[in-house]
């Protein structure tokens, strides 16, 4: 059975996404501050966590960011609760690494629907087992989900590491935001083309010396991104 963490204030969002999730098989917990809901999630990490971003003690946007500096936890499906209105706030937590966003009010339907889709994509790419690439001083291994640049391990998120892998495994070639979202984040997506430039940010900071100036994630104005890498 999946274990699903809410960190959530208001009490009658929770009790409906309980409602809907337990009936889907689910088994859920909820927090309703940012600090223990933080707690919980280092103490015993959920197959999937439901995050609102404007909560007491500490903001969804700040747990994000531990969730994703954290190697332990870093690769934890993160499925954020925004507000209509708040499409700044969206942006930044795509940018920190949430793996997609639900606008309240939303309908029971739609919740189910874009928990089951993450929860498929985590569980395709762990059943992946493809071969190790080295380029230069990056080493890219997708058996255990590292990467090493100079030797150092990066810590990525299970979206960074399947952006970086597909692109790699197919250098200089050059994909659409769309070509992307449909390899990347699978068919049931429900995120927006906004998400790879964000997801395409978090990499370059982590793998590339000079973010500013890439080495190996390059943006070809107009069409798309690519991973350059010619063989000597």
């Amino acid at each position: 059975m999946k274990r699903i963490l809410i960190i959530e204030d208001d009490r009658d969002i929770i009790e409906l996404i309980r409602y809907n999730l337990e009936q889907e098989g689910f088994s859920l917990t909820s927090t309703r501050d940012g600090v223990t809901g933080l707690e919980h999630v280092r103490k015993s990490p959920p197959d999937l966590l439901l995050l609102d971003l404007m909560l007491p003690k500490l903001s969804g946007l700040e747990i994000c960011k531990a969730i994703r500096r954290d190697e332990r936890l870093n690769r934890l499906p993160i499925l954020m609760l925004t507000a209509r209105g708040d499409e700044s706030d969206r942006v930044i937590g795509l940018e920190l690494g949430a793996d997609d966003y639900v606008t309240k009010p939303f309908s029971p339907r739609e919740m189910v629907a874009r928990v089951k889709a993450l929860l498929r994509r985590t569980e395709s790419s762990e059943s992946e087992t493809e071969k190790v690439f080295e380029v230069g001083r990056l080493v890219i291994d997708p058996e255990g989900y590292r990467v090493t640049r100079n030797g150092r391990p990066l810590v990525l998120s299970t979206l960074e590491f399947r952006l970086l892998y597909f692109l790699a495994s197919r250098p200089n070639k050059v994909y659409t935001r769309d070509q992307l979202l449909d390899a990347v984040w699978g068919t049931e997506r429900f995120v927006t083309p906004r998400s790879v430039d964000a997801c395409m940010r978090r990499l370059r900071e982590k793998i590339e010396e000079d973010p500013e100036n890439p080495v190996f994630l390059k943006t070809l104005r107009g069409a798309g991104y690519l991973f350059e890498h010619h063989a000597t």
